[in-house]
């Protein structure tokens, strides 16, 4: 079963130390396929009023300036009201949701996303749009915490997509997962086992994915972590009961060498920010 997305040419410089770690080349053939490396940020921020400051700066300032630095298109998200049920696996679920921002940077390469915050601060136009938020006084902060994930897309999916729903107007809900792995060995078996045929299986259910990638930097690694969009909550349940009842699914999750790969699933549901370019 082969990925619908074929991708052929170079691929980009990585930069510095990541070359070796983030060099791969098509599971479908020798051509190497050019992918893209993603920061997934998520901003804690103090209150409902920080949200506020927080949306005013990255619409007008922020945004726009990752736009001008190659950063594109940026995905800016809430937590959804309706989060997950846990289910055997899966790590629990916050027990009362913060005020976050989530925002989704791609990258065409490691060193742009590495100079990416150098760029915005120099950035005559940010500078100005920023103004105000830039002024806030170091005791009275709006965020709490800023933390980030360094991802590198998989082979079948290298690139950010975006949803048919944002170009058609239509409200959307996405799901965030991130699969933790007991051994480096057995976190590459699983993102193998997405390139290998368990991507085709989503598409096939209606389970539409944005990006999908494996970290290189983050606080839970080994992992992957992918994001999926639905129209609403019931298409969301629908579409993962038609992948638990897919019949290639079924042969796929019993290969010997996919099974154990993953030890934990963290699972949160996200809304798109007005300004979201996702």
């Amino acid at each position: 079963m082969r990925c619908i997305f074929q991708w052929t040419g170079s691929l980009a410089s990585w930069g510095g130390l990541l070359v070796a770690g983030l060099c791969f080349t098509s599971a479908w053939g020798a051509e190497p396929m050019e992918k893209q490396v993603m920061e997934l940020r998520t901003i804690t921020l103090k209150d409902a009023a920080a949200v506020t400051t927080f949306d005013q700066y990255a619409s007008q300032a922020l945004l726009p300036a990752l736009n001008r630095a190659g950063i594109e298109p940026v995905g800016a998200f809430a937590l959804a009201a309706e989060q997950p049920a846990p289910r055997p696996g899966d790590a629990p679920a916050a027990s009362t949701p913060a005020h976050k921002v989530m925002l989704l940077l791609p990258s065409k390469d490691a060193a742009s996303l590495m100079r990416v915050n150098a760029t915005v601060a120099a950035d005559k136009a940010y500078q100005q749009a920023a103004a105000d938020y830039l002024k806030i006084p170091s005791d009275q902060p709006v965020i709490e915490r800023i933390s980030s994930e360094l991802l590198m897309a998989f082979d079948c999916w290298p690139k950010v997509q975006v949803p048919a729903q944002k170009a058609a107007g239509k409200a959307r809900l996405f799901e965030l997962r991130t699969y933790e792995s007991p051994t480096e060995h057995l976190g590459h078996l699983k993102v193998e086992m997405f390139n290998s045929g368990e991507v085709p299986i989503f598409l096939d259910c209606g389970i539409k994915p944005v990006f999908m990638g494996q970290a290189v930097v983050g606080g839970l690694m080994p992992n992957l972590t992918y994001m999926t969009v639905y129209d609403n909550s019931s298409e969301l349940t629908a579409a993962w009961k038609r992948f638990a009842d897919h019949p290639e699914w079924k042969k796929l999750k019993e290969v010997a060498k996919y099974k154990g790969t993953v030890s934990k699933i963290h699972k949160s549901n996200w809304e798109a920010k007005s300004y979201s370019q996702l």
